[in-house]
């Protein structure tokens, strides 16, 4: 079941740098820069998964002398929680450019873009 998610997060990896370096629409690359990040997010909890062990809730089901051995470290699961609230502050950030860029320019093709000067 793990290396279905490592799988399934790198194919999402690869769809996304795809489409970003194809695509000439920016908003179909923003798109594209989402779907390669959700890839990087389900790859980092298929490495923080441990087959066996449960959910590092210590209670009466996990006594704390098994607790090292019973429980999955949640640290991965807060990287990817971060991560999620990064990506969607780049995303907003990226769409904010590409409607500057459209209210700017009238198109959203980045092959018509060539100024160098801001």
């Amino acid at each position: 079941m793990d290396w279905i998610a490592m799988a399934t997060g790198f194919i999402l990896i690869l769809m996304g740098l795809y489409g970003a370096l194809t695509n000439r629409n920016i908003l179909r690359i923003i798109v594209s820069f989402s779907v390669a990040n959700t890839g990087v997010n389900l790859v980092l909890v298929a490495v923080g998964y441990m087959r066996g062990r449960t959910a590092p809730i210590l209670d009466e089901a996990v006594p704390m002398t098994d607790a090292v051995t019973r429980i999955i470290d949640p640290l991965p699961q807060a990287l990817v929680l971060t991560a999620i609230v990064i990506g969607l502050g780049v995303t907003a950030l990226m769409l904010t450019y590409a409607y500057k860029l459209y209210e700017e320019k009238g198109t959203l093709d980045i092959s018509k873009c060539r100024d160098l000067k801001w």
